[in-house]
Protein backbone atom coordinates (compact mmCIF):
# COMPACT_ATOMS: atom_id res chain seq x y z
CA UNK A 1 0.00 0.00 0.00
CA UNK A 2 1.52 3.30 -1.06
CA UNK A 3 1.08 6.81 0.32
CA UNK A 4 -1.37 7.83 -2.40
CA UNK A 5 -3.94 5.18 -1.41
CA UNK A 6 -3.35 4.84 2.33
CA UNK A 7 -6.60 5.23 4.33
CA UNK A 8 -6.86 8.19 6.68
CA UNK A 9 -5.59 7.39 10.20
CA UNK A 10 -8.34 6.43 12.64
CA UNK A 11 -9.48 9.38 14.68
CA UNK A 12 -7.68 11.92 12.50
CA UNK A 13 -10.71 14.22 12.59
CA UNK A 14 -10.32 14.51 16.36
CA UNK A 15 -7.23 16.66 15.81
CA UNK A 16 -9.45 19.60 14.89
CA UNK A 17 -12.40 18.80 17.19
CA UNK A 18 -12.67 21.19 20.16
CA UNK A 19 -13.67 19.83 23.60
CA UNK A 20 -17.38 19.02 23.76
CA UNK A 21 -18.08 20.53 27.19
CA UNK A 22 -16.38 23.78 26.24
CA UNK A 23 -18.40 24.01 23.03
CA UNK A 24 -21.68 23.33 24.81
CA UNK A 25 -20.94 26.06 27.35
CA UNK A 26 -19.81 28.46 24.63
CA UNK A 27 -22.86 27.97 22.42
CA UNK A 28 -25.22 28.14 25.41
CA UNK A 29 -23.49 31.29 26.64
CA UNK A 30 -23.74 32.97 23.24
CA UNK A 31 -27.44 32.10 23.07
CA UNK A 32 -28.12 33.56 26.52
CA UNK A 33 -26.18 36.72 25.76
CA UNK A 34 -28.22 37.17 22.60
CA UNK A 35 -31.55 36.51 24.33
CA UNK A 36 -30.79 38.95 27.15
CA UNK A 37 -29.29 41.46 24.73
CA UNK A 38 -32.48 41.54 22.67
CA UNK A 39 -34.37 42.68 25.75
CA UNK A 40 -32.30 45.87 25.82
CA UNK A 41 -34.00 46.93 22.60
CA UNK A 42 -37.53 46.64 23.96
CA UNK A 43 -39.61 49.68 24.83
CA UNK A 44 -38.81 51.68 21.67
CA UNK A 45 -42.29 51.35 20.18
CA UNK A 46 -42.51 54.77 18.52
CA UNK A 47 -39.06 54.49 16.97
CA UNK A 48 -39.77 50.92 15.81
CA UNK A 49 -42.93 51.97 13.96
CA UNK A 50 -41.25 55.03 12.49
CA UNK A 51 -38.46 52.81 11.12
CA UNK A 52 -41.06 50.38 9.79
CA UNK A 53 -42.68 53.12 7.70
CA UNK A 54 -39.23 54.12 6.38
CA UNK A 55 -38.36 50.54 5.42
CA UNK A 56 -41.73 50.03 3.73
CA UNK A 57 -41.40 53.27 1.77
CA UNK A 58 -37.81 52.42 0.77
CA UNK A 59 -38.85 49.03 -0.56
CA UNK A 60 -41.52 50.64 -2.68
CA UNK A 61 -39.08 53.32 -3.88
CA UNK A 62 -36.56 50.71 -5.10
CA UNK A 63 -39.43 48.62 -6.52
CA UNK A 64 -38.91 45.47 -4.49
CA UNK A 65 -41.76 42.99 -5.03
CA UNK A 66 -44.63 43.43 -2.61
CA UNK A 67 -44.74 41.12 0.40
CA UNK A 68 -48.49 40.84 -0.21
CA UNK A 69 -47.84 38.71 -3.30
CA UNK A 70 -46.14 36.06 -1.15
CA UNK A 71 -48.71 36.18 1.63
CA UNK A 72 -51.58 35.78 -0.79
CA UNK A 73 -50.26 32.29 -1.57
CA UNK A 74 -50.80 31.31 2.07
CA UNK A 75 -54.31 32.67 2.39
CA UNK A 76 -56.11 30.17 0.16
CA UNK A 77 -57.00 28.03 3.17
CA UNK A 78 -55.95 27.22 6.70
CA UNK A 79 -53.38 24.52 5.84
CA UNK A 80 -50.81 26.61 3.90
CA UNK A 81 -50.75 29.32 6.57
CA UNK A 82 -50.50 26.80 9.39
CA UNK A 83 -47.65 24.98 7.65
CA UNK A 84 -45.77 28.25 7.14
CA UNK A 85 -46.33 29.27 10.77
CA UNK A 86 -45.13 25.87 11.96
CA UNK A 87 -42.02 26.11 9.81
CA UNK A 88 -41.29 29.56 11.21
CA UNK A 89 -41.77 28.40 14.80
CA UNK A 90 -40.25 24.92 14.72
CA UNK A 91 -37.44 24.75 12.15
CA UNK A 92 -35.20 27.75 12.91
CA UNK A 93 -33.36 26.62 16.06
CA UNK A 94 -33.52 22.82 15.59
CA UNK A 95 -32.15 22.99 12.03
CA UNK A 96 -29.25 25.21 13.08
CA UNK A 97 -28.50 23.03 16.12
CA UNK A 98 -28.57 19.85 14.01
CA UNK A 99 -26.24 21.51 11.50
CA UNK A 100 -23.70 22.37 14.20
CA UNK A 101 -23.93 18.93 15.82
CA UNK A 102 -23.37 17.17 12.49
CA UNK A 103 -20.39 19.36 11.66
CA UNK A 104 -18.92 18.82 15.12
CA UNK A 105 -19.15 15.04 14.74
CA UNK A 106 -18.28 14.68 11.05
CA UNK A 107 -16.47 17.84 9.89
CA UNK A 108 -14.83 19.41 12.99
CA UNK A 109 -12.72 21.92 11.07
CA UNK A 110 -15.85 23.17 9.32
CA UNK A 111 -17.66 23.22 12.65
CA UNK A 112 -15.20 25.72 14.14
CA UNK A 113 -15.53 27.90 11.05
CA UNK A 114 -19.35 27.74 10.99
CA UNK A 115 -19.66 28.43 14.71
CA UNK A 116 -17.48 31.53 14.37
CA UNK A 117 -19.47 32.79 11.38
CA UNK A 118 -22.80 32.28 13.13
CA UNK A 119 -21.52 34.01 16.26
CA UNK A 120 -20.27 36.98 14.22
CA UNK A 121 -23.56 37.34 12.33
CA UNK A 122 -25.60 37.04 15.52
CA UNK A 123 -23.47 39.64 17.32
CA UNK A 124 -23.81 42.06 14.41
CA UNK A 125 -27.57 41.45 14.35
CA UNK A 126 -27.82 42.27 18.05
CA UNK A 127 -26.08 45.59 17.47
CA UNK A 128 -28.52 46.42 14.66
CA UNK A 129 -31.48 45.44 16.83
CA UNK A 130 -30.28 47.93 19.43
CA UNK A 131 -29.57 50.72 16.95
CA UNK A 132 -32.50 50.19 14.61
CA UNK A 133 -35.62 48.81 16.34
CA UNK A 134 -38.10 47.78 13.68
CA UNK A 135 -41.72 46.71 13.89
CA UNK A 136 -42.45 43.72 11.63
CA UNK A 137 -44.86 44.15 8.71
CA UNK A 138 -47.62 42.21 10.53
CA UNK A 139 -47.85 45.16 12.93
CA UNK A 140 -47.85 47.89 10.29
CA UNK A 141 -51.30 48.74 8.97
CA UNK A 142 -49.86 50.40 5.86
CA UNK A 143 -48.64 47.05 4.53
CA UNK A 144 -52.10 45.52 4.28
CA UNK A 145 -50.63 42.26 5.61
CA UNK A 146 -52.19 40.07 8.29
CA UNK A 147 -50.61 38.22 11.19
CA UNK A 148 -51.00 34.65 9.96
CA UNK A 149 -49.75 33.19 13.24
CA UNK A 150 -52.43 35.01 15.23
CA UNK A 151 -55.19 34.08 12.76
CA UNK A 152 -54.27 30.48 11.99
CA UNK A 153 -51.63 29.45 14.55
CA UNK A 154 -49.27 28.33 15.84
CA UNK A 155 -47.67 31.52 17.13
CA UNK A 156 -44.38 32.01 18.95
CA UNK A 157 -45.27 35.55 20.05
CA UNK A 158 -47.69 36.89 22.58
CA UNK A 159 -49.32 40.29 22.79
CA UNK A 160 -46.53 42.85 22.11
CA UNK A 161 -47.74 44.92 25.06
CA UNK A 162 -47.25 42.06 27.54
CA UNK A 163 -44.71 39.75 25.85
CA UNK A 164 -41.61 39.80 28.07
CA UNK A 165 -39.91 36.76 26.54
CA UNK A 166 -39.05 38.16 23.12
CA UNK A 167 -38.31 41.45 21.45
CA UNK A 168 -40.85 41.77 18.65
CA UNK A 169 -39.26 45.00 17.42
CA UNK A 170 -36.08 43.26 16.24
CA UNK A 171 -37.10 42.49 12.67
CA UNK A 172 -33.89 43.67 10.99
CA UNK A 173 -31.87 41.69 10.18
CA UNK A 174 -33.71 38.40 9.94
CA UNK A 175 -31.68 35.75 11.74
CA UNK A 176 -34.18 33.18 10.52
CA UNK A 177 -32.89 33.84 7.02
CA UNK A 178 -29.26 34.53 7.95
CA UNK A 179 -28.90 31.29 9.88
CA UNK A 180 -30.74 29.27 7.23
CA UNK A 181 -28.45 30.63 4.51
CA UNK A 182 -25.39 29.75 6.61
CA UNK A 183 -26.69 26.22 7.15
CA UNK A 184 -26.98 25.77 3.38
CA UNK A 185 -23.58 27.30 2.65
CA UNK A 186 -21.94 25.28 5.40
CA UNK A 187 -23.37 21.98 4.18
CA UNK A 188 -22.47 22.74 0.58
CA UNK A 189 -18.90 23.54 1.64
CA UNK A 190 -18.55 20.50 3.90
CA UNK A 191 -19.92 17.81 1.58
CA UNK A 192 -19.23 16.48 -1.89
CA UNK A 193 -22.56 15.07 -2.98
CA UNK A 194 -23.78 16.22 -6.38
CA UNK A 195 -27.12 16.93 -4.63
CA UNK A 196 -25.65 19.25 -2.00
CA UNK A 197 -26.86 22.37 -3.82
CA UNK A 198 -30.41 21.37 -2.90
CA UNK A 199 -29.61 22.66 0.59
CA UNK A 200 -30.28 26.12 -0.86
CA UNK A 201 -33.96 25.20 -0.75
CA UNK A 202 -33.82 25.69 3.03
CA UNK A 203 -33.02 29.44 2.95
CA UNK A 204 -35.32 29.90 -0.05
CA UNK A 205 -38.24 28.30 1.79
CA UNK A 206 -37.32 30.24 4.93
CA UNK A 207 -37.38 33.48 2.95
CA UNK A 208 -40.85 32.77 1.59
CA UNK A 209 -42.06 31.82 5.07
CA UNK A 210 -40.75 34.88 6.92
CA UNK A 211 -42.18 37.20 4.27
CA UNK A 212 -45.44 35.33 3.76
CA UNK A 213 -46.19 35.23 7.49
CA UNK A 214 -45.49 38.99 7.67
CA UNK A 215 -42.75 38.56 10.24
CA UNK A 216 -40.10 40.22 8.05
CA UNK A 217 -39.61 42.60 5.15
CA UNK A 218 -37.50 41.73 2.12
CA UNK A 219 -34.87 44.16 3.40
CA UNK A 220 -34.54 42.19 6.64
CA UNK A 221 -33.34 39.20 4.62
CA UNK A 222 -31.13 41.34 2.36
CA UNK A 223 -29.36 42.87 5.36
CA UNK A 224 -28.93 39.42 6.94
CA UNK A 225 -27.35 38.12 3.73
CA UNK A 226 -25.03 41.13 3.61
CA UNK A 227 -23.88 40.56 7.20
CA UNK A 228 -23.30 36.89 6.44
CA UNK A 229 -21.27 37.83 3.37
CA UNK A 230 -19.05 40.09 5.47
CA UNK A 231 -18.57 37.36 8.08
CA UNK A 232 -17.69 34.79 5.41
CA UNK A 233 -15.18 37.21 3.91
CA UNK A 234 -13.50 37.80 7.26
CA UNK A 235 -13.60 34.20 8.50
CA UNK A 236 -12.12 31.99 5.83
CA UNK A 237 -13.32 28.51 4.98
CA UNK A 238 -10.94 25.72 6.09
CA UNK A 239 -8.94 23.98 3.40
CA UNK A 240 -11.10 21.48 1.53
CA UNK A 241 -9.64 18.06 2.24
CA UNK A 242 -10.83 14.48 2.26
CA UNK A 243 -11.70 14.65 5.96
CA UNK A 244 -13.23 18.11 5.95
CA UNK A 245 -15.40 17.57 2.88
CA UNK A 246 -16.08 13.85 2.97
CA UNK A 247 -13.88 10.99 1.84
CA UNK A 248 -13.92 9.94 -1.82
CA UNK A 249 -15.46 6.65 -2.80
CA UNK A 250 -13.47 3.67 -1.66
CA UNK A 251 -12.53 5.29 1.65
CA UNK A 252 -8.99 6.12 0.46
CA UNK A 253 -7.37 9.50 0.85
CA UNK A 254 -3.94 10.97 0.17
CA UNK A 255 -2.52 10.39 3.63
CA UNK A 256 0.34 12.91 3.61
CA UNK A 257 -1.71 15.79 2.18
CA UNK A 258 -4.59 15.12 4.59
CA UNK A 259 -2.31 15.11 7.63
CA UNK A 260 -0.83 18.53 6.81
CA UNK A 261 -4.28 20.00 6.04
CA UNK A 262 -5.69 18.87 9.36
CA UNK A 263 -2.81 20.38 11.25
CA UNK A 264 -3.51 23.71 9.56
CA UNK A 265 -7.25 23.42 10.20
CA UNK A 266 -6.73 23.04 13.93
CA UNK A 267 -4.83 26.30 14.35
Amino acid sequence: MNARTEPAPAGSDAIARPPLVRELLLVAGLFLVYKFGRQLATGHTGEAFGNAHRVWDLERAVRLPGETAVQSLLLHGDAPAQLANTYYAAVHFPATAAFLVWLYLRRPAHYVWARRVLAAVTAAALVLHLLFPLAPPRMLAATGLVDTARLYGPSVYGDPATDSLSNQFAAMPSLHFGWALMVAIGLIAATRSRWRWLWLLHPLLTLLVIVGTANHYWLDAIVAAALLGLALTALHLPHRTATTAGRPQGGRVPAQRDEHALVGAGR
